[in-house]
């Protein structure tokens, strides 16, 4: 069965680095677009980046533009969320999930991981 088991949160202080991975299994990862979403408390999850199947192209919410990117090994069944200068707003759980299409729309996502948690204090 399809299952994406995220890793790499934890607390940070504002300006500081994450990375979050997501390890994937039950499907043929390279054949599908990988994105991460977060859900921060009171808030609705929102899109934070999507890359393609072959990991040559890449998009991002306007809000974290410039400061993450997102990357895949498809050897390693693995995504990746690199997030640099943190700030308090980047506060939320982190979910991957696998999408039928490269997309920001959360319709066209599946299957999603149990999340993890990043908390940035300022």
């Amino acid at each position: 069965q399809v299952q994406l088991v995220e890793s790499g949160g934890g607390l940070v202080q504002a300006g500081g680095s994450l990375r979050l991975s997501c390890a994937a299994s039950g499907f043929t990862f390279s054949s599908y677009a990988m994105g991460w979403f977060r859900q921060a408390p009171g808030k609705e999850r929102e899109f934070v980046a999507v890359v393609s199947a072959n990991g040559g192209r890449t998009a991002f919410a306007d809000s974290v533009k410039g400061r993450f990117t997102i990357s895949r090994d498809n050897a390693k069944n693995t995504v990746y969320l690199q997030m640099n200068s943190l700030e308090p707003d980047d506060t939320a759980v982190y979910y991957c999930a696998r999408s039928l299409a490269y997309s920001h729309y959360q319709t066209y996502y599946t299957y999603w991981g149990q999340g993890t948690q990043v908390t940035v204090a300022s």
